[in-house]
């Protein structure tokens, strides 16, 4: 029987590509979105992947929307927290709000879901966790105190996981991905991407779909010995 495995964030960008390559490895596939409901439709009719509408950030809506997807197609084994969202701005400027959502969406949303799944991966001795995070969770980034300390903070919540469900067939990995071309990379003005892109060693931005193949990786067979680690992704901006 195919493992079941849920991406948050997972009908667009690097999710919509970690989704579709999980099911072209056979997985069962559950892609969590928050709120785009033209966006879910369109990537469940080019894809054939259900999509379940649920807030991460919220712990009851976490706990309830996990226990649909397990009902509907079984026991959650992989679980891959890609979901996150921006409100950039520098600290002197950024309200309350904006932090708050950056950490609820980016940081608490990896909590609620891997809380959700934990005890039952502990009883059948298996599991396999991927926490998205970011080079600017490694490095910073002007501008981005929010998200820089939310993707910091999945660092270390994956490291700590890690050594909490090693002894329990479970790994914690993370991924750090640079500029990609998404949607969210592609709002950055002309001028601006043009100047990140310049300091890319290999010269390009990042494809989806090579974040998508990471994510493979961490949860195969193959890459059971990993775990507690973070994958840079980056072209070679941040040597980390």
């Amino acid at each position: 029987m195919a493992r079941v495995a849920l991406v948050t964030g997972g009908t667009r960008g690097i999710g919509k590509a970690i989704s579709v390559a999980l099911r072209d490895a056979s997985y069962s596939v559950a892609a969590n979105y928050g709120g785009n409901d033209e966006a879910a439709k369109q990537f469940y009719d080019e894809t054939g992947i259900r999509a379940f509408k649920f807030d991460v950030g919220d712990f009851d809506a976490v706990q309830a929307g996990v226990a649909g997807i397990e009902s509907d197609l079984g026991p959650v084994e992989v679980l891959v927290n890609n979901a996150g969202i921006t409100r950039d701005g520098t600290l002197h400027r950024m309200s309350y709000e904006d932090w708050d959502a950056v950490i609820r969406t980016n940081l608490t949303s990896c909590f609620n879901t891997c809380r959700a799944v934990i005890d039952g991966m502990r009883s059948r001795k298996y599991g396999r966790i991927v926490n998205i995070g970011s080079i600017n969770g490694q490095a910073g980034q002007y501008g981005q105190v929010n998200y820089a300390a939310a993707k910091s903070g999945i660092h270390g919540f994956t490291k700590a996981l890690a050594q909490e469900g090693a002894s329990h067939g479970i790994t914690v990995n993370a991924i750090a991905p640079g500029y990609v071309d998404t949607d969210m990379v592609r709002a950055v003005p002309p001028n601006v991407l043009e100047k990140i892109v310049a300091r890319i060693p290999v010269g390009r931005l990042g494809h989806a779909e090579d974040i998508a193949r990471g994510v493979l990786f961490l949860v195969s067979e193959e890459g059971s010995f990993m775990t507690g680690s973070t994958m840079s992704i980056n072209g070679g901006q941040h040597m980390y």
